[in-house]
């Protein structure tokens, strides 16, 4: 008898140790269901420093503060009443059992521990068989100093003659390899340059990584000027046959801008916008909400679509964005083009796009305009070409598209690779 108790005893003992033991430190994924739409939410909690930090993966949201209500023993709650977030968790077993709420929406949410491993099979990894420098170069007009990295052709010899590209990236705060939903398209794309015989230039946007400056008051026409001072800084090298620009989305646009003032010897334009971007951000509206569950039109004019975009983005950038039209650019060009798109960019409807190109550009019998079937924004195999699908696709970009790049800007600079 006094055997069976004092072991009683033991195991209550153990089983106060193991609930004692749980700790919410560490990361927690869980997967939130909202219609037809899946988000993968991660927090990322520190105990000893109170602090919760969200990310979304879809969206590309990452260490959004989370204010802390509660954090203590089994308990969690934590909330961001800007954006009528809210949730309420125990932890019991190892696992996160709670309510998730946003502006009216709630559902049981349970988040397991661990971290989320995303599959990036095109991601470079060093040692690489080409030379790298981390470089600066100056924009004097904004009194700002732009940082990159200036990748050299497999093989490059000093004194020999390359054809180089600056490459820009779209919308949005963004560092050298244009890092979004888990990829790293710039950095896949310098690599495959690299390996055909092509230098380039990626850098971070102003105020993002090693960059100064402010980008919160940026609008596309002075995001433009830090480009210029990037091609500047390139033909100031007198290390390269001819200084071309790639852009992708926005950056496509501000490929187009500073080809219209004869300061590219080629343009590749991404997806890059070439139409009234007014009437392309109603399109893009439409096709979105449609892809994420809605079954008729969010907005139905483009005064419509101006009023909604700027009750919820009153941004210098936005106000700016709207009255763009960069077709305009489009008839002073003189040097090749090459502008691709895919069919299921929602972004940036192809085929709307790919008229304003067609009526614009002058002839020229090198330019190429092409929509590749299937592939998304960021030039990706996807069914939908849902943006929120983008993160978990294992592919950061289309080896088709690489490889046509490649060879089309080593047949337009008579790159002999």
């Amino acid at each position: 008898m006094k055997k069976a108790i004092y072991f009683f005893l033991i195991l209550m003992l153990t089983a106060s140790i193991q609930v004692s033991a749980q700790s919410f430190n560490g990361t927690w994924k869980g997967v939130l269901s909202a219609g037809p739409q899946k988000l993968t939410l991660i927090l990322h909690v520190s105990e000893a420093e109170r602090s919760v930090k969200l990310d979304v993966m879809e969206q590309g949201v990452k260490g959004l503060p989370l204010a802390v209500n509660v954090l203590e023993n089994d308990s969690l709650n934590v909330a961001m009443a800007q954006i009528g977030l809210h949730y309420a968790g125990r932890l019991c077993n190892g696992v996160i059992e709670g309510t998730f709420s946003q502006n009216g929406f709630i559902t049981q949410l349970i988040f397991n521990k661990g971290e989320v491993v995303l599959k990036r099979p095109q991601e470079p990894k060093s040692p690489f068989p080409y030379r790298v420098e981390n470089v600066q170069f100056e924009n004097q007009s904004a009194k700002g100093t732009l940082s990159g990295t200036l990748t050299y052709p497999e093989g490059y010899k000093e004194g020999q003659k390359v054809p180089v590209v600056l490459m820009v990236t779209g919308s949005g705060p963004q560092n050298r390899d244009e890092e979004l939903m888990g990829h790293k398209p710039f950095l896949v794309l310098a690599d495959r340059l690299a390996r055909h015989g092509i230098a380039s230039l990626r850098y971070d946007d102003r105020g993002v990584g090693q960059s100064t400056g402010d980008f919160s008051s940026a609008t596309t026409a002075a995001l433009a000027t830090d480009a210029l001072a990037g091609i500047k800084y390139l033909r100031g090298l007198k290390k390269f046959s001819c200084v071309g620009i790639l852009g992708h989305s926005e950056g496509g646009s501000i490929a187009y801008m500073l080809g219209a003032g004869g300061n590219a010897d080629f343009i590749v334009s991404l997806a890059g916008p070439a139409c009234k971007f007014d009437t392309l951000m109603m399109l893009q509206l439409n096709g979105l909400s449609k892809v994420q569950g809605a079954k008729e039109d969010v907005v139905h004019s483009v005064a419509e679509t101006r009023q909604l975009l700027l009750s919820k983005d009153n941004s210098l950038w936005m106000k700016s964005a709207l009255d763009m039209n960069f077709s305009k650019f489009l008839p002073l060009i003189k040097c090749p083009v090459m502008a691709l798109s895919g069919s299921n960019d929602l972004n940036v409807p192809a085929e709307f796009n790919m008229l304003s190109l067609q009526n614009g550009l002058p002839h020229n019998s090198k330019n190429v305009i092409k929509i590749y079937p299937g592939l998304n924004h960021l030039f990706q195999h996807s069914p939908t070409g849902n943006p929120l699908d983008d993160v978990n696709i294992d592919e950061t970009m289309s080896e088709e598209v690489m490889n046509d790049v490649c060879m089309w800007m080593n047949k337009v600079t008579n790159n002999n690779h």
